[in-house]
């Protein structure tokens, strides 16, 4: 089957050729033909990266009259990024049609500017629902002569709160306009949806309901509690040429995890709803432009990322609804290749796990966490390939090549391979020297299991409260509730402790205080520094911390006592590294 096939027209052929498209995808054979030749509305259940835009925007720009300059088809995304998408991609479709304006409105961006755009004359919009009814608010924006409506993700519309913007668009555009809605899911709003503004609609499924993406495999890691952040380092560690996103259930929790990663030296970042949209711009263009490898993430930031080579999607903890698991995992695996979907659990999360296995219909494989000489192994043998698979610049590397092997003559073939490994390796072998055992967690009956965890809760604090093995463990009178989070407390090291960086380990932040590990040779110069420090008007009090001492209590006689001096209200650091 090809495009030409489809009915798709000559000037729009040449267009998709430029993009690379070959062969339609099993979406576009069965929508594109639907929308240029039916009648009857269509509900569609595809995957993201399944090839939506343009089973539904080469149909909806072949039925444009490029003559008429008034909004004739109308697009719904629900994110700005989605939204830049596929304007993007119907600009890319159309590059050889005379005279068709494709439109993008959006929060976010000036309304000055796009009130211009539609004066001069558009034939599509494609619109998230909040900017667009503002428009329409405002008189500039008329629906009356719109033949096609498409609503790309519906649930995720629905799922942020869309639904009463969705229904009052849908009051503005004609009863007899053709309307196009893909989902991923089937949830019973979109059903309302559409059983309300769609003409018995044709239902097409790529793939089964709410299936997990065909090239995904599913894999699981069981770990504790205090081991999830160990556990996903390990992770990244044994997959040398990750490319991932991270999926956090709060925006805290991302920016946490993103600030250890970074001080560990990941190439990371954090996504979520505080940053400013410059700034989300920033990470995404980061990330795409493969400058980051790994993205920590919440689901609202992450939608309308959409990235096609994907090595693994994450699951730092398992969501609540199916559904969002389903999207998440579908970011993976896409255009024919194979990806990885993770989940980094709780025993808690163990019949969470079952739930999502019975809907997607798929079983998810239990992995022991990689150990440090697996990963040493894995990482050597990936620098081997890369060793083996460079290209060698003969020219330019020729004329140098006598003087180096002049300098390295007194070395062995084996003695110069053991150095060249260990620049690339001393990091590594370095901390997992003295890396921490991450238990396996036997999956025992549900009452064998209770009684193993019944420890009374002065036990489990004593264990927060213990540094893993060759570490230090840190207290410090700060925690959540003063704002200071892992990145805070990175920056006072690197700014204030004297002598070499200081590597931090495992970090817990409470409410009240923080309890960190460093190497035992840096304690005490680590505990000097952080002393008499200030931060947004606290002073700050650090000791290496007792297991046997309850902290909670002691932090706020602290705070009582070692309060900063009115009028002190910013990070104040005491001294800087020379």
């Amino acid at each position: 089957m090809t495009f030409d096939e489809l009915g798709v027209r000559d000037d729009l052929l040449r267009g998709i050729a430029d993009m690379g498209f070959e062969t339609p995808m099993p979406v576009q054979e069965k929508v594109i033909p639907l929308l240029l030749h039916g009648d009857r509305d269509l509900v569609a259940l595809a995957q993201t990266g399944t090839g939506k835009t343009a089973a539904f925007g080469l149909p909806v720009l072949q039925r444009v009259d490029a003559e008429r300059h008034v909004p004739q088809a109308l697009i719904l995304a629900p994110t700005r990024e989605l939204c830049l998408q596929i304007a993007g991609d119907l600009a890319d479709f159309s590059k050889y049609m005379d005279d068709v304006k494709v439109l993008p409105v959006y929060g976010g961006s000036s309304i000055e500017s796009q009130i211009r755009a539609l004066k001069q004359g558009v034939q599509i919009i494609v619109a998230t629902p909040g900017r667009l009814i503002d428009l329409i608010g405002r008189g500039v924006v008329k629906l009356d002569d719109v033949h096609t409506v498409v609503l790309d993700e519906a649930d995720e519309m629905l799922n942020m709160g869309f639904v009463d913007s969705i229904v009052d668009i849908l009051t503005h555009v004609p009863d007899d306009r053709k309307m196009l809605m893909f989902s991923a899911t089937m949830p019973a709003e979109v059903a309302k949806i559409a059983k309300r503004f769609m003409h018995d609609p044709e239902e097409i499924v790529i793939g089964t309901r709410n299936e997990g993406a065909k090239n995904v495999r599913h894999i699981y890691y069981m770990v504790n509690a205090k081991d999830k952040y160990l556990a996903l380092k390990r992770i990244a560690d044994n997959n040398p040429n990750i490319y991932a996103i991270i999926f956090c259930r709060t925006r805290r929790d991302t920016q946490e995890i993103a600030d250890r990663l970074i001080s560990d030296g990941y190439n990371a970042d954090a996504l979520h709803g505080d940053l400013s949209q410059q700034q989300r711009d920033i990470v995404m263009k980061k990330f795409r432009d493969r400058v980051l490898s790994l993205l920590v993430a919440t689901d609202v930031a992450a939608r309308g990322l959409d990235v096609d080579d994907l090595t693994h999607v994450i699951n730092y903890g398992l969501p609540d609804d199916t559904a969002v698991y389903t999207h998440r995992s579908g970011r993976t695996g896409r255009a024919g290749k194979t990806g990885v979907s993770i989940a980094i659990i709780h025993s808690r999360e163990k019949g969470k796990l079952r739930e999502i296995e019975r809907i997607i219909g798929k079983k998810f494989e239990r992995k022991e966490v990689p150990t440090p000489q697996h990963i040493i192994e894995k990482q050597l043998y990936n620098l081997a390939d890369r060793l083996e698979r460079v290209e060698v610049n003969e020219g330019e590397i020729d004329q140098y090549l006598p003087g180096v092997m002049k300098k390295l003559s007194w070395l062995s073939t084996e003695d110069l391979l053991k150095r060249v490994l260990s620049l690339e390796f001393n990091r590594l072998l370095n901390y997992y020297k003295d890396a921490p055992n991450i238990d396996f967690i036997d999956e025992k009956p549900a009452k064998e299991r209770k009684e193993k965890d019944r420890a009374p809760r002065s036990d489990k604090d004593k264990d927060r409260r213990t540094a893993e093995r060759g570490m230090a463990r840190i207290y410090v009178n700060a925690g959540k509730a003063d704002g200071f989070f892992a990145g805070n407390l990175i920056e006072l090291l690197n700014k204030n402790v004297e002598g070499p960086r200081v590597d931090v380990g495992r970090i817990d932040l409470l409410p009240s205080y923080s309890l960190f590990d460093v190497r035992k040779a840096d304690a005490s110069r680590v505990v000097a520094a952080l002393k008499g420090l200030e931060f947004f008007g606290k002073r700050l009090y650090s000791e290496i911390a007792d297991p046997e001492r309850d902290y909670a209590h002691a932090s706020s006689r602290k705070d009582k006592a070692a309060k900063a001096p009115k009028g002190s209200k910013d990070f104040k650091p005491r001294k800087k590294r020379k």
